[in-house]
């Protein structure tokens, strides 16, 4: 019989390739989606149309046991949140909402569905729901050590940190007090093609793509000496999955290693279609955090070892794959632009 997932966050960029890998994998994979009338929900069903779908939202304590109630999954991935940091300075009480007590209501429904009340102090039962949450490396922000490993201490520098830190550390307190089966994956940044317009790297390969077709001749950035360990969105849900299979449950910090500044994207989506960055970019002070993490980088040691995790897309292949895929979508549009305008079919 085959296992079964229920993913919160399906409509994102981690949920969308979770679901496919977990699909390949054999699962049966439902997606929690808030109210059947949401547009991002028909998008991800033509992208995956063999996910199963139910009502649920993590602001509603009820919703989400009779979600999990429904599927009786055997496992669950929390990925839902609200994830773009700059937001949380503008709605800090909505983001810790969302990504800090939702959190709570999911392990909630998770304990609940399964009986558990208190730690057997003997691991795991068999046969027990196994939770995922989706940390951040934003969590270690004003950073202690560099590289960040799973003992590295947390100063988040953003509201949205804070409430991660938050989700972070009631898994671990639900698998101390209960026995559950729940596990933090400490993902450092990770992107792809699908990655929202309002992130870094997706709002580079977007302007480039548009520049590329003379369609826009500019791209406002903020800090572009800010360093990031970025890599490609659908190695990192390898790791969420491995993190899952293991008979004890642990908290592993997922990146690449290699640093990169925003100039560098830049640099190499520009060179991609043969032009110069700098003529092109603009630094807007507006765009700049009120409280800066200047450098993030991860030791994903013990992913490599303990679960056999490797990335295989580096974040030159990343960013010419992304600039490629807006290209391709921004002369699509073009073209129909134009076959709207002259009528020509």
């Amino acid at each position: 019989m085959s296992k079964r997932a229920l993913i919160t966050g399906i409509t994102g960029q981690d949920g969308s390739y979770l679901a496919e890998h977990l699909l390949d994998q054999g699962y049966q994979v439902w997606g929690l989606c808030r109210g059947q009338a949401n547009p991002r929900k028909d998008r991800i069903a033509k992208l995956i149309p063999e996910l199963s779908f139910v009502d649920g939202d993590l602001m509603d304590q009820g919703s989400l046991v009779s979600a999990v109630d429904l599927v009786q999954p055997d496992e669950v991935y929390n990925l839902g949140a609200i994830s773009f940091v700059p937001m949380s300075w503008q709605q800090p009480e909505l983001v810790t909402e969302v990504n800090g007590t939702g959190v709570l209501r999911m392990l909630e429904a998770v304990r609940m569905v399964s009986g558990l009340t208190k730690s057997s102090g003997g691991g795991p039962p068999r046969g027990q729901i196994r939770f995922y949450q989706a940390s951040s490396s934003e969590m270690y922000g004003k950073v202690a050590e560099s590289p960040q490993r799973e003992t590295t201490s947390f100063h988040p520098r953003s509201p949205y940190g804070v409430a991660k830190a938050f989700g972070h550390y009631i898994t671990q307190n639900y698998r101390e007090s209960y026995g559950m089966y729940g596990v933090s994956g400490i993902l450092f940044n990770h992107e792809s093609p699908r990655r929202g317009a309002e992130f870094v790297t997706r709002k580079i390969s977007l302007a480039v793509s548009q520049i590329k077709l003379g369609l826009m001749d500019k791209l406002h950035l903020g800090n572009l000496d800010a360093e990031r360990d970025w890599g490609f969105a659908g190695d990192y849900v390898r790791a969420m999955h491995l993190m899952l299979q293991q008979e004890q449950p642990g908290d592993y910090v997922v990146g690449t290693g290699a640093m990169h500044r925003v100039r560098d994207a830049a640099r190499i989506a520009f060179e991609h279609i043969g032009l110069d960055w700098q003529e092109h970019v603009v630094v807007d002070p507006g765009l700049v955090r009120p409280a800066e993490v200047e450098t993030l980088c991860a030791d994903s040691g013990n992913a490599r070892r303990e679960l056999g995790w490797e990335p295989e897309v580096d974040f030159e292949q990343l960013m010419r794959m992304m600039v490629e895929s807006d290209l391709r979508q921004a002369s699509r549009e073009r073209d129909y632009r134009q076959l709207l305008a002259t009528g020509s079919w």
